[in-house]
């Protein structure tokens, strides 16, 4: 519906000012749930398949924009930019937006924005590239990590690691995998799949078989889970089988008292707590704890408590049986899911995370028993962040060991020289890896 405030939709307003917060520092996720709040279902889904759309393609359009805009989409003004990206996209990408539609609308943002001159230089751009919609195959750049980087709309140097490392082939499976919208995926919780999918399909949702996990289920595009009686009811969650499949690699034994570390979203404690009989969920953040404090409210989990603990003062929980390290990380794993990072991302990054993973495991390290377990996981895809480490803590630890998990804990294809690897490209969920270290006895 149009804002009350001028002829813009509120759809549009909040993908705008998304974006805004987005180059404040923000993230897409954090960002999206403020500025869309007041949306009803079907706009919200509508606004995130701008938004969403848009940065994952965002590469791309400005390939179409620059030899459109005089001095090249660099020398605008960053929200400006932004602005000519959504109604490329709603342009190109969104079928139920007619032309002229996102052409006066962005128009009209540009005019309340940034004034008449900025209006007039977004009028001329759309239209031109309206006008010239049958003829558009731009050439791409003659280099070919270039021409990948740009057609599969991802930041150059990451495409070039990644051909260094997997080859062209497999690199534009992964960029074309990232490309794709992130599916939502539940696990049930105090009943067995059938019957979560006997409340879903009653709730007239469509499910589907996941990917490597048996009892998960992949829901219909646009299912507003929310509103769900089994969701309301505490009989599902929402978790990728790439976070599934740490906690199955983990198999941590039954009746282990459990810390899990970094815990937020707390999915990963809830696939603990089946087995645990304690499950410590720490996190330096007090806001996202709160999030998995509404999931062991809404699951009604009594041996899951929530405690605000940097993991790098893991050694202040006590000794545990099993320790699991899910280490921030860039995330390179779960491009699809959030589209923002690859713009976000940096060389150095990789470093600063480094240094972060290796003082988190080594803390760890300390709250886990003799003879217990510590696993150690990212969502990343980086092997400064995931072997490196491991082989880093064992060079430095002579009592610990890598453990391969028991036969059978997940399946043979994510399984490497006893390391958990899960890769977008090959498995079709997000990315993960994850290695179990054994404390010695004494």
């Amino acid at each position: 519906m149009p804002s009350s405030l001028s002829m813009v939709t509120d759809t549009r307003l909040a993908a705008a000012d998304t974006l805004a917060d987005l180059r404040a520092g923000q993230l897409l996720d954090a960002a999206f749930d403020r500025r869309a709040a007041a949306l009803d279902a079907r706009d919200r889904r509508w606004t995130q398949e701008l938004v969403w759309g848009m940065l994952r393609r965002r590469g791309f359009i400005d390939h179409l924009l620059a030899p459109r805009v005089r001095g090249g989409i660099a020398r605008l003004d960053g929200d400006l930019a932004d602005l000519l990206r959504l109604g490329t996209y709603q342009l190109f990408h969104m079928g139920s937006v007619p032309p002229y539609a996102a052409i006066a609308q962005t128009v009209e943002l540009a005019k309340r924005r940034h004034g008449i001159g900025a209006s007039k230089l977004v009028n001329a751009v759309l239209r031109r590239l309206d006008r010239e919609r049958d003829e558009l195959a731009p050439a791409l750049p003659s280099d070919p990590v270039e021409a990948l980087a740009v057609e599969l709309s991802h930041p150059r140097w990451l495409v070039a690691r990644w051909v260094a490392r997997w080859g062209a082939e497999a690199t534009r499976a992964l960029l074309e995998a990232n490309s794709r919208e992130a599916p939502l995926i539940v696990r049930p919780w105090g009943v067995v799949r059938e019957q979560l999918e006997a409340m879903l399909e009653a709730s007239g949702v469509e499910v589907h078989e996941a990917p490597l996990v048996d009892d998960s289920m992949q829901l219909a595009p646009g299912t507003v889970l929310t509103s769900l009686g089994a969701f309301q009811q505490g009989r599902c969650f929402v978790q990728d089988p790439a976070a599934t499949l740490v906690t199955r690699y983990a198999a941590v034994p039954a009746g282990a008292r459990v810390a899990d570390l970094c815990a937020a979203p707390g999915g990963k404690s809830v696939e603990l707590a089946r087995t645990a009989s304690e499950v410590v969920a720490a996190d330096a953040s007090e806001a996202r704890l709160q999030r998995v404090q509404e999931t062991i409210d809404r699951l009604e989990l009594d041996h899951v408590t929530a405690v605000v603990c940097d993991a790098r003062e893991a050694a202040t929980l006590g000794t545990f049986d099993a320790v699991l390290v899910d280490a921030p990380c860039t995330g390179t794993g779960t491009f699809r899911r959030h589209p923002d990072a690859r713009w976000r991302l940096r060389t150095s990054d990789l470093a600063v995370m480094a240094a972060t993973q290796r003082a988190i495991l080594r803390a760890a390290a300390d709250a886990v028993a003799p003879g217990g377990l510590l696993v150690y996981s990212t969502c990343s895809l980086e092997p400064e962040e995931n072997d490196a480490q491991v082989e880093a803590f064992l060079a430095d630890h002579p009592g610990w060991t890598l453990e391969p998990p028991p036969e059978g804990a997940v399946p043979a294809s994510v399984l490497d020289a006893g390391r958990l690897r899960v890769l977008p490209q090959r498995h079709g969920t997000d990315g993960s890896f994850a290695a179990r270290l054994r404390r010695g006895a004494k």
